[in-house]
């Protein structure tokens, strides 16, 4: 395993580099300025589209997707530094780059699974990022930490499918620029093997049914850079068979391929925020004094410095390897390292950004700076894609099966 970053990597770093620099950094606080002025929150602020428009200019677009008919044909192992980069600002970043969830693992779908007319109706519009996308498959009244609970419910009418359901906490929605909805559902409630009983079909947002009830917080947080997160409910919704992905039944093998390059690209993303916790920690613990010392000099804040060194080095050499093996032999035979990572880096992350709020006693965890933000996304990155119970459940009996 060779993890030093090859020359297209390395030029893509300074690119992106350069560009966060001159651009993102300053337009975090005007995005913020510019959102309070709009008539909706969820309207997407100018400086957004301003730097959308010079990161195509500047060849910093769809770096996620590695077919490289529809995106710019990276590895993981090549994508990872540059991921862990737009980390750094989570709210403005992966927007910009066209690399932001929901959209990317929508894409992915599309580009693996969808029909060509699908992919020229909704792939393309979603590759230029002229329209944004939302993924259906959270419910509040199941544990949808097992996809086998969901209740949402696919019918099959003539040339139609008709669909009925509750969804909630659906990344994209609130958005008015989310156009197509990808829901999960079951077409065969009743069938024997319950991993066959899922389907997934393509929702149109303005289809009569359809309804965005709500915004939900995630601790107190709107996140507009995923265009929210929303209830959503489906009353008697019908579009054409023709919007199945797919075959019936084939809904959790899709939603399996789909969620693994999007647990990766979360954690290299995780690892960006954590390096801006420090570098706000650093520069916090050498500008303020405490009992006659700065805080730098003081051992306890030393000791938070350095075990967040070791950790972020820790988890970065493992995503590196989780993205070659996904690169080299798969991701089913990435699964360990995958389901490992999705434990391992929100709950250290998490840890590392707590710090760096306590280094700045309430401005911690005031709006004045972006920690309490950050941590409240890498906090919910313990539920999302699975929570960690479900995949230490998993790699625990991947282990002990080598003994039994």
């Amino acid at each position: 395993m060779d993890f030093a970053y090859d020359a297209r990597t390395e030029e893509l770093r300074e690119k992106l580099l350069a560009f966060m620099d001159e651009h993102v950094y300053p337009a975090e606080r005007t995005a913020e300025e510019q959102r309070a002025l709009l008539a909706s929150p969820w309207d997407t602020p100018p400086v957004v589209e301003e730097l959308k428009a010079e990161a195509k200019r500047q060849g910093l677009w769809n770096l996620f997707l590695p077919d490289a008919e529809y995106g710019a044909g990276l590895t993981n192992l090549q994508y990872a530094p540059l991921a862990e980069i737009t980390g750094r600002s989570p709210q403005l970043a992966p927007t910009a780059l066209n690399c932001a969830a929901p959209d990317t693992g929508n894409m992915e779908l599309l580009a693996q699974f969808g029909d060509e007319a699908q992919k020229k109706q909704w792939l393309e519009p979603l590759l230029t990022g002229e329209i944004r996308s939302a993924f259906a498959m959270t419910e509040p009244e199941v544990a949808s930490s097992d996809a086998t609970n969901i209740e949402t419910r696919i019918r099959r009418d003539g040339e139609s499918y008709v669909v009925d359901g509750r969804k909630w906490y659906i990344s994209g929605a609130m958005n008015p620029d989310c156009k197509i909805f990808i829901v999960m559902g079951k077409t065969d409630p009743d069938g024997t093997d319950p991993r066959r009983q899922q389907s997934m079909i393509l929702v149109p947002r303005d289809t009569p049914g359809v309804e965005v009830r709500r915004a939900m917080q995630v601790y107190g947080y709107e996140d507009h850079s995923h265009g929210g997160h929303a209830e959503v409910i489906f009353d008697g919704v019908r579009v054409p068979a023709s919007h199945l992905i797919g075959e019936e039944g084939g809904g959790f093998a899709i939603a399996q391929a789909r969620l693994g390059p999007g647990r990766i690209h979360h954690c290299m993303r995780l690892i960006g925020m954590a390096e801006r916790a420090v570098e706000l920690m650093c520069r916090r613990a050498v500008s303020r004094t405490a009992f006659g010392k700065t805080l730098a000099q003081q051992g306890v804040v030393q000791n938070w410095i350095a075990d967040a060194r070791v950790q972020i080095e820790q988890l970065r050499l493992l995503v590196l390897k989780t993205a070659w093996l996904m690169d080299t032999v798969g991701n089913r035979g990435a699964h360990t390292e995958i389901q490992a990572i999705k434990i391992a880096t929100p709950r250290a992350v998490v840890d590392i950004i707590d710090k760096a709020v306590q280094a700045h006693g309430a401005g911690g965890v005031s709006q004045d700076f972006p920690l309490a933000e950050l941590w409240a996304a890498a906090r919910t990155l313990k539920l999302a894609d699975g929570p960690d119970e479900v995949h230490q459940r998993s790699l625990a009996r991947r282990e002990l099966k080598k003994y039994l």
